[in-house]
């Protein structure tokens, strides 16, 4: 009986085949690397990457986001053809970036432009954290620069999505100055009337949370998503504390006022028509 019972488990914590396995297409499934629960990738990507068990965000590439918000066809991209160089002539810096724009099929780590969102106009930008880790560099700050620069003649809204895991180091000061450079644009944009809303996604960290992300006149965040500026091991050998478990989290923040709110994926598009309603000339909310 013991012998039994000790079969009967074995048999169903075995392990599939590699046939089995082989006779799976390649990316046809998703693992959620949160619950660690399997999907079918299609049924994930209907859900917007959110897992249906759990409700873990999943990255989404910057078209995926474009194509889940804007009205089909109205969204006009500005400034593809831009792609950074090796200023400093970083060594192997050039490969990884023709191995990225390969992987990706972008020029840089962000897409830029303007289109509908149910009928309402505004310009955009989504950073892609697949290409270079969404790090901002040179090329990545002014392409943000000029579409803040292109909302302001155009009398545009602005919003962004970040997602960065900081400065990029091949480009070193040059990477750094993107930081005020983009500030500058928009604080010109707000004393124009501009209307610019920021939404941090997984992860937003380092110069780009401390410039351009944190400025918006809403800052969102999706559920989970990773905000902060330095890492929690520096921070906890500098000041000798242990920082909470939830430190530098989308909700701890909001938590502790440097949120408005922290926003599902799926609510996303209402509260951006919402907005854009009340903000425009002679709108309602209604």
């Amino acid at each position: 009986m013991l012998k039994d019972l000790f079969t009967k488990k074995r048999k169903y914590a075995s392990v599939p085949s590699e046939q089995v396995k082989s006779d799976i297409p390649e990316g046809l499934m998703k693992k959620c690397s949160n619950c660690y629960k399997i999907f079918y990738r299609k049924e994930m990507n209907k859900n917007l990457n959110v897992c249906p068990n759990c409700g873990h965000h999943h990255q989404l590439t910057a078209w995926e986001r474009i194509d889940s918000l804007f009205d089909e066809g109205t969204f006009e991209e500005w400034d593809g053809g831009l792609a950074p160089t090796n200023p400093l002539n970083f060594p192997g810096y050039e490969e990884k970036l023709e191995k990225d724009r390969l992987k990706t099929g972008l020029n840089e780590g962000v897409v830029t432009g303007k289109g509908t969102i149910e009928g309402q106009a505004t310009a955009f930008a989504v950073m892609d954290a697949s290409f270079r880790m969404g790090s901002m560099g040179s090329v990545m700050g002014e392409k943000i620069a000029r579409a803040i620069e292109n909302a302001k003649e155009q009398s545009l809204p602005f919003i962004i999505f970040t997602a960065s895991g900081g400065a990029r180091m091949q480009e070193g000061v040059l990477s750094l100055m993107q930081m005020s450079k983009t500030s500058v644009a928009i604080k010109r944009f707000s004393d124009a009337g501009g209307l610019m809303i920021s939404v941090m996604t997984h992860p937003t960290t380092g110069g780009v949370s401390a410039s351009f992300a944190s400025l918006g006149d809403y800052n969102f965040a999706e559920p989970g998503a990773l905000i902060g500026f330095a890492g929690r091991r520096i921070i906890e050998q500098t000041t000798r504390e242990k920082l909470p478990d939830d430190f530098q989290t989308a909700e701890f923040l909001f938590k502790h006022g440097q949120l408005d709110q922290v926003v599902n994926r799926h609510d996303l598009k209402q509260l951006f028509v919402k907005i854009l309603k009340i903000h425009q000339k002679g709108g309602s909310s209604s």
